[in-house]
């Protein structure tokens, strides 16, 4: 039975083609610089309101007597691209994100469990948007998980 904190680190340990930085929980940077970027960063805690408002708890616990005890975690998984606001403009970066999502999509296709941590695959929401880190926004993609993992 896996944990959290490992599945945390096996998607961390997502090789997406062309991400230049991936930060797990103990090493989330303080701020990005323009050479790390684009980045991926593991947020098991939401930052700012979902786009589509969902109401679903991050952790929400199922049991059910005389079967297995399981239990959904919701996690994003941050992808970074570009300074909002930077020259030339969100135009410009828009053709980068979107080949970075599907290189994503490709990425978790091919480990939809996480080396057997999860229970059934992965689901997840592509959010792109404007994102908030250390007081500066970045235009990039919130990739949101739904698991499923034994207790």
């Amino acid at each position: 039975m896996a944990t959290f904190r490992s599945a945390l680190t096996d998607l961390a340990a997502l090789s997406v083609e062309g991400v230049r930085s991936n930060y797990d929980l103990d090493a989330l940077p303080d701020l990005l610089r323009l050479e790390q970027l684009p980045a991926l960063l593991v947020m098991p805690i939401e930052q700012r309101s979902r786009l589509f408002n969902e109401a679903n708890a991050s952790l929400q616990t199922i049991a059910f007597s005389g079967s297995a005890k399981t239990v959904t975690y919701n996690v994003t998984h941050l992808l970074l691209t570009a300074p909002a606001g930077s020259a030339p403009g969100i135009r410009s970066h828009l053709p980068q994100l979107v080949t970075l999502i599907d290189a994503y999509v490709a990425a978790i296709a091919a480990d939809v469990t996480l080396s057997g941590a999860l229970l059934m695959p992965a689901r997840v929401n592509i959010e792109p948007g404007v994102f908030p880190l250390a007081e500066r926004e970045f235009y990039g993609c919130a990739f949101r998980h739904l698991w499923l993992m034994a207790l």
